[in-house]
């Protein structure tokens, strides 16, 4: 009887996956009924909306000063925060713009008596402004978090989720002026247009849930085998 109750089971489990969610129109998607009428995007369709690129601890920059070549060098932030350069001295560059810091050591080089100066910072490489994904996905670890990173495209870098990944479970976790956030967001939504997908930021923590439904939907079908040999017997 154990053995007919666990084969139910099964049964039932993979009825339930065989129901698939119908595209509809929302306030936020249209829904097209063609597909080949989808149109091409627009040119600002295709640029995210601007974010500014901070300076972090560790990030490497490039500074130059025109007309100055030897006051231009790349220069690795240190752990906290701050840069130094020749005449200009200590500046903290931590949570600057590449163009803030720009005209922090111009102001710097003025009061060293260089006149009309004129300096251009560039970001050439950011350890900083990652987001760390968790949970769930196939590979966990630090992503870079660019102008257009967004959660889909954050578990896409995390090649994407894994078998035992609860869509519905996701978690985005943020520090918004040194208070903990947290929302609760459902990728299999998302991909269906219900709702948009949000924008991750750095420092921001995504988190994957665990389904412990799959998980014993996995057992199951392992043992299924060892359940149908004393079935068939009987049958015979």
């Amino acid at each position: 009887m154990r053995k007919i109750c666990a084969a139910l089971l099964i049964a039932a489990a993979l009825g339930g996956c065989a129901g698939r969610a119908q595209l509809q129109s929302t306030p936020n998607l249209t829904v097209v009924a063609d597909a080949s009428s989808l149109p091409a995007p627009e040119r600002s369709d295709l640029v995210a909306a601007d974010r500014p690129a901070l300076i972090g601890p560790l990030d490497t920059i490039q500074v130059e000063v025109v007309n100055i070549p030897d006051f231009t060098r790349e220069i690795q932030v240190d752990a906290s925060g701050r840069i130094a350069m020749p005449l200009v001295g200590t500046v903290d560059a931590r949570g600057t713009t590449a163009e803030e810091l720009a005209r922090a050591i111009e102001a710097a080089l003025r009061a060293h008596s260089v006149r009309d100066p004129e300096v251009v910072v560039n970001i050439k490489s950011s350890v900083s402004q990652v987001a760390t994904v968790d949970g769930q996905v196939v590979e966990p670890g630090l992503y870079p978090v660019t102008n257009q990173m967004t959660l889909m495209r954050a578990i896409a870098s995390a090649k994407g989720l894994t078998e035992f990944a609860r869509g519905e479970d996701v978690v985005i976790l943020r520090s918004v002026k040194g208070q903990r956030m947290a929302a609760l967001y459902n990728v299999g939504a998302i991909r269906r247009g219900i709702y948009a997908d949000p924008a991750i930021y750095a420092n921001d923590v995504i988190v994957v849930g665990d389904s412990p439904q799959r998980r014993l939907f996995r057992d199951l079908v392992a043992l299924s085998p060892l359940l149908a040999a004393p079935l068939i017997a009987i049958i015979r």
